[in-house]
């Protein structure tokens, strides 16, 4: 899951029992600490962020010096933007947790898969769902 590319990578992967049923309690348990986790790391970097912000912010009398600042700080604060929307759908996947939603396609509703979710915990449409939805936008010139 996410690290470098907003990815969380440091989870054990599910070990799927044979005959456990979709989104047990133990699936849910999962993803929330992997959520949970995910979300942790992403606020820690925000809080780098802040302290890296404060302590760097420099006058620079050189032009060239403060363009190169700014577009340092302005490129941090996008990454920074990505990463508190992303913030929001870790904080939507859990309350799809909490309601018992979690793990199933909003198009269609079947199961999404314990893989496909380790792969992308946010993800709320099934791979074909997806596949579907970026044909119909590419199609849409988006």
């Amino acid at each position: 899951m996410p690290t470098n590319d907003s990815q969380f990578t440091h989870f054990k992967p599910y070990d799927l029992g044979t005959g456990e049923e979709y989104m047990c309690d133990a699936h849910r348990e999962h993803f929330r600490q992997i959520l949970n986790a995910w979300k942790r790391q992403l606020m820690e970097e925000v809080d780098s962020t802040i302290h890296h912000l404060q302590e760097e912010a420099s006058n620079f009398a050189d032009p060239s010096d403060r363009a190169s600042q700014e577009e340092e700080f302005s490129l941090e604060l996008r990454t920074r933007d990505r990463e508190r929307k992303l913030i929001r759908k870790i904080d939507e996947a859990v309350e799809r947790i909490d309601d018992d939603e979690y793990g199933f396609c909003d198009a269609c509703g079947i199961e999404i898969g314990i893989r496909r979710l380790e792969a992308r915990p946010t993800a709320t449409l099934c791979i074909d769902c997806k596949t579907l939805a970026e044909i119909k936008e590419k199609q849409l010139g988006g």
